[in-house]
């Protein structure tokens, strides 16, 4: 443990002096969200010290897990984060301070039963304000204030004021504290929206140096590069993270890390780098635990990412056979339970097995109706938007274009409408592109460009989008935007497989001999 390097953090206490660098290393191994080293580290303070109450403050946090988890907290959770608070109270703290962030963290815990959990973490933002204002010299309050407000951010706000707030606190103490892990960290998360994501990457090219031994901070720079496309960076990114969560048995991390890793693969053409990692998903399955406390990633990432590597590795390629092909695996998590359905129902429409198609679109639905009953609204949300996209689908091959259309449309604006949450490096196929799509199958390639061109906006670099622009400009007529994208396609894919997709095969022939 003390040969780890996981960044420099300094926060006052007024527990035993003895007990001071167990207590800051724990409060590093929390700011990378390496939620069990941290409480290992926070009860080994109390150990020692049993008079420290704030090490259990450490304790309520760790126990409350990523911030950004849209998921509800469940009962055992919420118990277990409360009973910390409760004994941090119960042991008392000897100065004003470390009582205010005793008292916020509360906020995230108390009233569970009648305040959502939106509402909670909004409190904990407003007492968090409070402390940081009380003790303008202390960076911590601020830091975790700036947290809190990215945090709290709703995805339906497309002003981003929270972000942009915290990202401004953030980078005025990064200046002055460059070794902080959290600093860098949570600056990555405040700027993960593609409207500000280029923000983050000083940043991002800092914190897996800052400290490389925990393998969510080396994960975490992927955030960044796969909102500005920068895929080699993202895959070296996520080759260390997944070595390192295997070296330290954090399974969740380890799958989370690989969806973004097989994400970054598949954007440049290494397809057999990604199958390799879908063949390899049976080993790691054997040994993951979803109820374990690991590191950011929670289990239910982990599953997510179970679910979401097969489906993409057929959904990227097209390959509509292997995606009718996958098995609904039902677990605890609807929302990563959808993630087969969807691509299963995509594929089915596009092959002719329209009773298949039926079947999943109705099993999307009737995961929307349960997550919806359970309050679960974000994830309701995401669900509704990929039913919708699969039953336009299938409307356009029961030859109904008309409706097709009107639906599709539909669901690009719920999605234009929300954010990807951060468990996942985009939506399996962007409702825009899947738009794009469409209206080349329905003939209509300048409106289609539109929509490709639009899919870049927010997705720079993505293969399908990119190769979309490249096609649709080409039967609309327009050379020059063909001959660019094809151009930008080869270049993203300059490592990729040979001879590759026919995708790039394709562009290669456009483009004809280099120099031509």
């Amino acid at each position: 443990m003390a040969d780890d390097r996981i960044g420099v953090v300094h926060f006052a206490t007024s527990c035993a002096p003895v007990v001071q660098p167990t207590f800051e290393r724990a409060l590093a191994w929390l700011h990378s969200f390496e939620f069990a080293a941290a409480i290992d580290g926070f009860n080994a303070t109390l150990a020692a010290d049993p008079t420290c109450g704030i090490a259990a403050w450490g304790l309520a946090l760790s126990h409350w897990g990523n911030p950004f988890t849209a998921s509800l907290r469940p009962a055992k959770q919420l118990e277990q984060g409360l009973a910390d608070v409760r004994r941090a109270q119960q042991i008392g703290a000897k100065t004003e301070r470390e009582r205010a962030y005793i008292d916020a963290a509360a906020a995230l815990y108390l009233h569970s039963d009648t305040a959502d959990q939106h509402t909670r973490q909004v409190a904990y933002e407003q007492a968090m304000n409070h402390v940081a204002a009380a003790y303008p010299d202390d960076r911590e309050a601020s830091i975790f204030y700036a947290l809190s407000l990215a945090a709290s951010a709703l995805p339906s706000d497309k002003t981003y004021a929270n972000q942009l707030k915290a990202g401004a606190i953030l980078e005025r103490i990064f200046v002055e504290e460059p070794d902080h892990p959290g600093v860098a960290h949570y600056i990555i998360h405040s700027y993960d929206v593609p409207a500000l994501a280029d923000r983050a990457l000083v940043a991002a090219r800092r914190y897996g140096s800052i400290a490389p031994s925990a393998p969510h901070a080396l994960h975490m720079p992927s955030h960044t590069f796969t909102r500005v496309g920068a895929w080699q960076e993202s895959i070296d990114a996520n080759l260390a993270s997944v070595a390192a969560a295997r070296r330290d048995g954090s399974t969740a991390e380890e799958l989370h890390a690989t969806d973004y890793l097989t994400y970054a693969y598949l954007q440049i053409g290494q397809d057999a780098a990604a199958q390799r990692v879908v063949q390899g998903l049976p080993e790691i399955a054997a040994r993951f635990d979803p109820s374990a406390v690991g590191s950011a990633a929670p289990g239910l990432a982990g599953v997510f990412a179970m679910a979401a590597i097969p489906a993409r590795w057929a959904l990227e390629r097209r390959d509509w056979a292997a995606a009718a092909a996958l098995v609904p695996r039902p677990s605890s998590f609807l929302f990563a339970d959808a993630l087969t359905l969807f691509a299963r129902a995509l594929g089915a429409a596009q092959t002719g097995s329209l009773g298949e198609a039926h079947e999943s679109v109705d099993a999307l639905q009737s995961l929307h109706d349960r997550l919806a009953a359970a309050n679960e609204a974000y994830w309701a949300e995401q669900v509704a938007i990929e039913r919708e996209g699969s039953a336009a689908f299938l409307e356009l091959a029961e030859g109904r274009p008309a409706d097709a259309l009107r639906r599709m449309r539909a669901a690009t604006v719920r999605e234009d409408a929300t954010e990807k949450n951060a468990i996942t490096p985009g939506p399996l196929a962007p409702t825009r592109e899947l738009l794009g799509e469409m209206l080349l199958e329905l003939k209509d390639p300048a409106a289609a460009l539109t929509e490709f061109q639009a899919t870049l906006q927010k997705e720079p670099n993505r293969f399908r989008a990119v190769y979309g622009v490249a096609r649709a400009a080409r039967l609309a007529g327009d050379a020059a935007t063909a001959r660019t994208a094809f151009t930008q396609l080869l270049t993203i894919c300059s490592r990729a497989d040979q001879p590759g997709r026919p995708e790039l095969v394709e562009a290669r022939q456009y483009l004809g001999p280099p120099g031509r």
